[in-house]
């Protein structure tokens, strides 16, 4: 009996070594990415957020990966990420930000130089926004603010009327597959002609280049 506990002991602990040695192994590297990437002010990080039935639809409707963005700030010395997320708009420690993301995966993207003098308003800005509620139904409005309309308004207003990416039409997307989803969280027919930013539209704007990406193709 007593061996029988001693093999079962072994065992377990094997195990759970090797769970931890794996649960490592993929951890680290992404530790080690986020001590690698060098943030400025103005970086926006897209994300792929954990799956759901609104995160998949987000990434089918664009046809990407993208489902999340924030726009990168410091305040009182620390890094942060001003986002428009699930509590509405918000500050977000720029490395919890980074973790959150599904295999801890994100693409940062930087204005290119001669966009750069719009990044201090665009900050100022994005915080008047502060404490808003996330819009679930993605409108162009100001009562309620979605993630990539937060920077694209933020950017537009600091550069005086520049977009920072195309606006698109619902429409035009691939919404057929996802509309059980769309017209509950709608509460009603998909807005087929609703305007709006969709975070792979933002990265996509001609004013920004890819500087930093880490599991994210």
């Amino acid at each position: 009996m007593q061996t029988m506990k001693t093999i079962f002991a072994w065992l377990l602990s094997a195990v759970c070594t090797v769970i931890i040695l794996c649960y490592l192994s993929f951890v680290l590297p992404a530790i080690w990415a986020n001590w690698n990437y060098a943030p400025h002010e103005g970086d926006i990080v897209f994300q792929s957020l954990p799956k759901n039935k609104l995160v998949d639809a987000i990434e089918g409707v664009t046809e990407s990966r993208v489902s999340h963005c924030g726009i990168v700030g410091r305040e009182d010395g620390k890094w942060v990420v001003y986002e428009a997320f699930r509590g509405g708009v918000q500050t977000t420690p720029l490395y919890s930000y980074l973790l959150r993301g599904r295999d801890y995966g994100y693409a940062v993207y930087r204005l290119k130089p001669e966009y750069q003098a719009y990044i201090p308003e665009t900050l100022r800005c994005a915080r008047t926004y502060m404490g808003k509620p996330y819009d679930i139904r993605y409108r162009m409005d100001d009562d309620k603010i979605y993630c990539s309309e937060l920077i694209y308004k933020a950017y537009r207003t600091a550069s005086n009327g520049d977009a920072l990416g195309n606006l698109v039409q619902f429409g035009a997307l691939n919404w057929q597959p996802y509309e059980n989803v769309i017209t509950y969280f709608e509460g009603g027919p998909v807005p087929l002609d609703r305007e709006m930013i969709t975070p792979v539209d933002l990265a996509n704007a001609p004013q920004l280049e890819n500087v930093y990406s880490f599991r994210f193709e």
